[in-house]
């Protein structure tokens, strides 16, 4: 139970340790190597193994629990992700990474590959149908790795059998090579899936010596011993090892664990415990050895289902709301000790890092099932998950409730009548609109009434962006409520009725998504003396903030010339954390009120931005107020708009002690009065610089010593005439809208830089010679003369992409290098010369160049060829040689009426606003086409014979007749795409 005292344990803590990072996979080096072989088999072997003639097969890893089947597939999972980030030959379009576990809901999982696939959240969608067909059109055409991570399979249960085949079945819409990697307990569950037994791979143990190196990784790693203990430990360590019988779980565990006692005394006396014979006593042994509080905050962990990913801000925030976290010292907040918990789970490898994934910012955890067994086991019926197909009844004595599949009537019958129950998350999304959401929160917070000793209400809920919505006054009646989430998948607008005011014990308010937040008529939050976050994008402010002293994070705050909104508002609140935006400077007065707020106080604030809403203060005001409003020295991120004045605050400038020397990045917007830019020399460790709509006359001339400086941005700084020296360190430099007529004449020397943007700059008459580290290069609306030259020594560039640049008349030489070359809006009337030899080049876009009548012969490496608006005759004659090219879209190039014969590597075609009379004869045999497109091709008549192999035809806006005949079913043009399984018209 969480809130027993199961175990007599030492009282003293023990030091938290870092992690030990991942050891990879030492002893499956063989394992590992053969399935990413088996990934890039040739197909007609891979055809030879497979039991279906789909364009997938599937690879299969299977063994107990704790034996290391997902942290062998993460390493074949992290090297394809690797290979398609450095576009190695022969990598996947896609590669997914999806844990299914024994009850898995398909709708999530689908949302789950949408967002693998995409990198973006995936929006709401209807019904199952929408979201599988949204997600079959991000795959289609894509050679594709999904790794299946904790498969189940009951082989007594038909029902498994053809939920697993709808899970996959997205993939059939993937390209000939695609693969599914499984991970299971079972070979039956691979089998299922459609894995022939030579490529079921069975995780055998690991030979000794190997499984003891891994033990004392994560035992003896950074140990601080003398080498005679160390010796001593290695025997120890050595006897330990053979009783975990092999198990790489139990090995990080117990070794995070020893890891934390690096004494011969504490080894020793560990050696001989029972409970180790096994992974499961192992991790009880482990488990024995947290603090009390912390083993509290692990079962807590229970109530999330399985391979739930857990983010350490909103689990530290959980904890504390529950009162799981105590201290004695008045200066230690609760926040930094349960962090400090979450670390010891963390060091004891408890919790899991789930590496970042498809570019997202957030580091999530989890726990492994063996765990959550043990998790579960220790919480007893405190904790409660009410997951898809539960039919049965809910403990009355629950404390803490997940609620996974919602809708009113398990509220009604099971939950409401819950009178001890303290936290309730409902993980499913609940369907609101703005003239259903009074009736569902009505009903919803009537039902909840009961729940008198709730302590932590998340909801989460599907609505329309920007609907308003508002809480019924009997949101009031949960006195104890510590921690409110309202979570929507849409921008929406919300207004807090004075009952939610009274909610004292309120610490955590979560409005993410809320792009507005009003109160009603009378009501603000300062009664809630207890509140430590408010977690908002909207600019969400109420008045007489000052009595909130426990406040920790307030993202947003205006001043203004009302009661309630001065700047000593901010006064006492030295807690805040994390970013603060402050506006409405124009109605500080004297650098005295600027004082007041005492940013100086703030040391836990790591982001700062200060705005002047309007002009309605003189400069020299502004100065003064600015001098008032020096941050502390721990700030990193500093942003200040709209400053009128030329005189700097001596924090800028290194002549104040406590001025933020180890700032990493700075914004400044709108200073608009002329002169020199500011000197930047004190900030030596400034990493990225962002200037814009600045009305300096230089920048400053020492800007070469900025040694730390990787990003530059100058945006609409139209009255700099030249650049200094920049520094060496500079990866990425990117100006916009700029009058100067050259950039800096060292960029040759620039040997770090791997991204060039310039944008607007029509001053520009040429370029310097550009080093040859860059990788990236883009050039928008610049002057006819600004690429002279050529760019074949840049021979690391793999992207250059031009736009509107209207007056420029030819293209420079380009560098082999080139993997993707986009042109849009130019005035070219012919590509670089050299295209063909240009080995690399993969992609190729170009985009409303109207002079451009006639392309050369393109290298046959090219994979994706896009053309739009040209006026192009005709295609190159050399398009049937392309034997790499999967992709081919052209349209509105009224001047092709045929094509040529196009390669048989094709997988795509798309047609659309052209003047064909007729598809080429040979498409019947390309062998590859799976999918076609043709749009608003008013001459088509007719279809010629079509291949087998599409899967996939649109015919739309083209003549009545045509897309008729492609409906009627005796009709030749219907008989010849009868055979394809979707048909859009």
């Amino acid at each position: 139970m969480i809130m027993g005292d199961q175990l007599l344990l030492p009282n003293s803590r023990r030091a938290v340790t870092t992690a030990a990072p991942p050891i990879g996979v030492i002893g499956r080096d063989k394992d590992r190597d053969k399935i990413i072989a088996m990934l890039h088999e040739m197909e007609d072997h891979c055809q030879a193994n497979t039991v279906s003639d789909k364009c997938y097969s599937v690879i299969g890893i299977h063994g107990m629990a704790g034996s290391g089947k997902s942290t062998l597939a993460q390493c074949v999972y992290d090297h394809e992700k690797k290979c398609r980030k450095d576009k190695m030959e022969g990598h996947f379009d896609i590669v997914m990474w999806i844990h299914v576990s024994q009850k898995f809901d398909l709708d999530t999982i689908f949302r789950e590959m949408f967002e693998g696939a995409t990198g973006e959240e995936c929006p709401k969608f209807n019904s199952r149908n929408v979201l599988k067909e949204k997600l079959e059109d991000e795959l289609r055409g894509k050679q594709i790795l999904l790794v299946l991570d904790d498969v189940w399979y009951n082989s007594r249960n038909s029902g498994d059998r053809e939920e697993l085949k709808t899970l996959i079945s997205p993939l059939n819409v993937g390209k000939e090579g695609s693969r599914i990697l499984v991970t299971s307990r079972t070979e039956a569950a691979l089998v299922a899936l459609g894995a022939v037994k030579e490529r079921c791979i069975p995780i055998s143990d690991l030979d000794d010596e190997v499984f003891l190196k891994m033990f004392m990784h994560y035992a003896l790693r950074d140990a601080r011993v003398s080498d005679h203990d160390r010796r001593i430990l290695e025997m120890i360590g050595e006897d330990i090892a053979k009783k975990l019988k092999g198990s790489p779980l139990a090995a990080r565990t117990v070794g995070s664990r020893l890891r934390g006692t690096q004494t011969v005394e504490f080894w020793r006396s560990q050696k001989d415990r029972d409970l180790m014979n096994d992974t499961m006593g192992a991790l009880w042994w482990s488990y024995q050895y947290l603090d009390e509080q912390v083993r509290r905050c692990f079962a807590y962990c229970s109530i999330f289902p399985r391979r739930h990913k857990l983010r350490r801000d909103e689990l530290v925030k959980l904890w504390v709301a529950e009162g799981f976290i105590k201290t004695s010292k008045p200066e230690e907040e609760m926040e930094d000790v349960a962090k400090n918990y979450f670390d010891e789970l963390l060091s004891a490898s408890f919790l899991q890092k789930v590496e970042l994934r498809d570019g997202r910012e957030v580091d999530y955890f989890t726990i492994h099932d063996f765990l959550c067994d043990l998790a579960e086991e220790v919480a007893g019926r405190d904790c409660f998950r009410i997951e898809k197909g539960f039919t049965g009844e809910v403990p009355q004595d629950v404390r803490y409730l997940f609620v996974g599949t919602y809708d009113t009537k398990i509220l009604a019958e099971k939950i409401s009548g819950l009178q001890k129950l303290r936290t309730l998350i409902i993980g499913d999304r609940i369907h609101i609109n703005s003239s259903t959401a009074c009736k569902v929160f009505a009903g919803m917070f009537t039902k909840l009434t009961e729940l008198r000793k709730l302590r932590v209400l998340k909801i989460n809920f599907v609505g329309l962006a920007h609907a308003r919505f508002s809480f019924p006054d009997s949101i009031g009646q949960f006195k104890h409520l510590r921690y409110f989430a309202f979570v929507v998948t849409a921008l929406v607008e919300l207004t807090l009725s004075g009952a939610f005011t009274k909610l004292y014990h309120m610490q955590v308010v979560d409005f993410l998504s809320c792009q507005r937040l009003d109160f009603s008529r009378g009501a603000d939050m300062m009664n809630l003396v207890n509140l430590r976050s408010v977690i908002s994008w909207a600019d969400f402010d109420f008045p007489n903030v000052g009595r909130l002293i426990w406040l920790q994070m307030l993202p947003f705050f205006r001043i203004r010339r009302e009661q309630g909104y001065e700047p000593h508002q901010l006064k006492h609140l030295n807690k805040l954390q994390g970013k603060l935006a402050i506006h409405g400077l124009q109605n500080i007065e004297s650098k005295e009120e600027a004082l007041e707020v005492n940013l100086a106080g703030k040391e836990k604030l790591t982001e700062l931005v200060l705005c002047w809403d309007d002009d309605s203060c003189s400069p020299e005001i502004q100065a003064e107020v600015l001098e008032g409003l020096c941050p502390s020295k721990y700030l990193e991120r500093l942003e200040i708009r709209n400053y009128h004045s030329t005189r700097l605050p001596s924090w800028m400038m290194g002549k104040h002690n406590c001025s933020p020397k180890n700032l990493k990045i700075l914004e400044l917007r709108g200073w608009i009065q002329l002169g020199p830019a500011p000197d930047l020399g004190a900030f030596i460790h400034l990493q990225s610089l962002f200037l814009s709509a600045c009305n300096w006359d230089a920048l400053p001339c020492n800007m070469e010593h900025l040694t730390a400086l990787k990003k530059l941005d100058i945006q609409s700084c139209e009255n700099i005439q030249s650049l200094p020296t920049l520094p060496k360190s500079l990866e990425w430099f990117q100006v916009m809208g700029c009058i100067w007529d050259a950039l800096p004449g060292n960029m040759e020397h620039l040997t770090a830089l791997k991204r060039l943007d310039i944008k607007s700059c029509k001053n520009i008459l040429s370029l310097p010679t550009l080093p040859k580290s860059l990788e990236e290069f883009n050039i928008m609306n610049c002057s006819r003369d600004a690429l002279r030259g050529n760019m074949e020594h840049v021979t690391s560039l793999k992207k250059f992409e031009i736009r509107s640049c209207k007056n420029m008349r030819s293209l420079p030489t380009l560098p082999k290098s080139l993997d993707e070359f986009i042109v849009v809006g130019c005035s070219f009337n012919a590509l670089p010369g050299n295209i063909e030899h240009i080995t690399s080049l993969r992609r190729l876009n170009i985009q409303s160049c109207e002079n451009m009548q006639l392309l050369p012969t393109l290298p046959k490496s090219l994979e994706e060829f896009i053309i739009l608006k040209c006026s192009l005759d005709a295609l190159p004659g050399n398009m049937e040689h392309l034997t790499a090219l999967k992709r081919l879209d052209i349209k509105s190039c009224k001047n092709i009426q045929s094509l040529p014969t196009l390669p048989k590597s094709l997988e795509e075609l798309t047609v659309t606003d052209c003047s064909l009379n007729a598809l080429p004869g040979n498409i019947e045999c390309l062998t590859s086409l799976k999918t076609m497109n043709i749009r608003s091709c008013k001459n088509i008549q007719s279809l010629p014979t079509l291949p087998k192999s599409l899967e996939e035809i649109t015919v739309k806006w083209c003549s009545d007749e045509f897309i008729q005949s492609c409906v009627t079913t005796d009709d030749p043009n219907w008989q010849k795409i009868e055979h394809i399984p979707k048909k859009n018209n």
